[in-house]
């Protein structure tokens, strides 16, 4: 702001008059339009990793840090007092196991939980997905991913990174007999519903669905959401199991004999 000091002929006392500029504050009207930033607990062992990315977050201004957890009991607690949009959980937390951490906390609290975890950790993926986690990343994931994703599942789009997708179609054909879902469900889905359900399970999010199919990610979001209402899913991993099951896709067999599954669509 300009700030003048003008002095009137017939009163010498002095007035000051605040000139608007282009560096002035927002007005109530603007301040109420701009959206809140994503609140984020993080939970971490090591104090060295919080910070870093405390700050890795905070360089983007449309994120807050709102608290750091050492242990597994210190992240249920604060997740509870805080309620953050979203909890960064390390798999491997010290104290009360991540799984059970990412259980209470989403029973608690309904907190998005964002699990990190390494590519070798099969058994607590799928434990973390049965507990409630909403995010799955691998810890090698490139720094504006995680903003990315972080920003995504505070917005209500779970997100799977594709190599997890990828292990997680590989459990489940590993299995003798996977059980059909029932021939009402698919039927309930559209074509287009199909083909979303089909490119969630091959680990793409929802504004990269929306590239994919040519529409835009209000339209790819409203599938996603429809088509997880119709098959009774509450999040994108049981999207990833429907696809499987309904053969939708079906994992290559000769990825999943040199133990670097990927998916191929199903005919």
């Amino acid at each position: 702001m300009t700030i003048a000091l003008n002095i009137d002929e017939g009163d010498r006392s002095p007035r000051l008059t605040v000139l608007p500029s282009a560096g002035s504050l927002p007005t109530p009207s603007e301040a109420a339009a701009a959206p809140a930033p994503v609140r984020v607990l993080i939970a971490d062992g090591q104090a060295l990793v919080r910070a870093g990315f405390r700050l890795l977050l905070e360089a983007d201004p449309s994120i807050t840090v709102v608290g750091e957890a050492a242990s597994g009991e210190e992240a249920v607690v604060l997740a509870d007092r805080l309620r953050p949009d979203v909890a960064l959980v390390d798999a491997r937390l010290p104290g009360l196991d991540s799984v059970e951490a990412t259980a209470k906390i989403f029973s608690a609290s309904g907190v998005e939980v964002m699990l990190l975890t390494t590519p070798d950790d099969d058994a607590r993926i799928f434990a973390a997905l049965r507990a409630g986690a909403s995010g799955l990343l691998l810890k090698d994931t490139e720094p504006a991913e995680l903003v990315r994703a972080v920003e995504l599942l505070s917005r209500g789009e779970p997100l799977l990174s594709p190599p997890l997708a990828r292990r997680l179609i590989a459990e489940l054909a590993a299995r003798p007999e996977p059980s059909s879902p029932s021939s009402d469900l698919l039927d309930e889905l559209t074509a287009r519903e199909r083909e979303v359900v089909t490119l969630v399970a091959l680990g793409l999010s929802n504004d990269e669905i929306a590239e994919r199919l040519v529409v835009s990610p209000a339209t790819a979001k409203t599938h996603v959401s429809r088509s997880m209402v119709k098959l009774h899913a509450h999040d994108r991993a049981k999207l990833v199991v429907f696809a499987y099951e309904a053969g939708l896709v079906v994992p290559r067999a000769d990825a999943l004999a040199s133990h670097a599954p990927t998916l191929s669509l199903s005919a």
